[in-house]
């Protein structure tokens, strides 16, 4: 993987990187030798990681704790990597508002439009044209199986994950022949700190997050889209496929019951 991932360096930028899936995916770059732009709202893990990283695989890191939600801190993140030859762009960062849609605050419906839709979009746009103007580079964008289909409880969130795969899959094929890879990470369950917090207990498939990492740098640039896991891809073939539609919302309504 170190010699396949060279080709995305020097610089890298991962953003939602304090902790869970973003923190494999500093860890694995930096393992690869390849510097890490750090970006998330929370200063003391990023400072607690970066401390990790220079000290384990002898690279740069440079962190950036800001809101992701916001156009200010949007733009702190492209700015603290300006003048950076930035070869891979990893958005992981996301919002997940849990509940009853019509229960929700509007505001905390709309942060997670910001954060899971136009911070990506934003972050893409701004950091590709120079990863297509040198003929290489890489994004990942980290989606959902939430969004194959209505899910229950987490509508919104499933929503902005739809956008994010459907928007991936179209870069990739947009870029395709420029040198520059583009893949949808399709995740499930994964042993986050967030889901801990959300489900009372462990789903079938769940993945570790460097395991979703590590499928996912290895899948970048063979195709558009990933799913980590082995339950977690033969669900996401098989239900499309064997389920009517209003089966496949019901089954991912119960799986989800048990959020808070």
């Amino acid at each position: 993987m170190t010699r396949d991932l060279a080709r995305y360096g020097p610089w890298t930028v991962v953003a939602g990187a304090s902790e869970g899936i973003g923190a494999a995916f500093a860890t694995a770059l930096a393992r690869a030798g390849l510097n890490v732009v750090l970006a998330a709202r929370r200063p003391e893990p990023l400072d607690a990681l970066a401390v990790t990283l220079r000290d384990g695989s002898g690279v740069e890191v440079r962190t950036v704790a800001t809101d992701l939600a916001t156009r200010d801190g949007l733009d702190a993140l492209t700015g603290a990597s300006d003048g950076l030859d930035v070869g891979l762009l990893v958005v992981n960062a996301a919002y997940a508002p849990i509940g009853r849609f019509l229960d929700r605050d509007p505001d905390d419906l709309q942060r997670a439009v910001d954060l899971n839709i136009t911070a990506p979009l934003r972050l893409a746009r701004h950091y590709l044209p120079g990863m297509a103007a040198r003929g290489h580079g890489g994004l990942i964008l980290m989606s959902s199986l939430a969004g194959q289909q209505g899910s229950p409880g987490i509508s919104t969130y499933a929503a902005t994950k739809a956008f994010g795969a459907v928007l991936a899959e179209g870069l990739w094929a947009e870029l395709r022949g420029s040198g520059v890879d583009v893949l949808a990470c399709v995740a499930g369950a994964v042993e986050t700190p967030g889901l801990a917090q959300a489900k009372a207990r462990r789903a079938p498939g769940t993945v570790a997050p460097d395991a979703v990492a590590g499928a996912a740098l290895r899948a970048l640039g063979h195709g558009p889209r990933v799913v980590p896991g082995a339950l977690m891809k033969v669900s996401a073939a098989l239900m499309p496929r064997l389920l009517p539609r209003r089966a496949a919302i019901a089954v991912i309504a119960k799986a989800s019951a048990d959020l808070n």
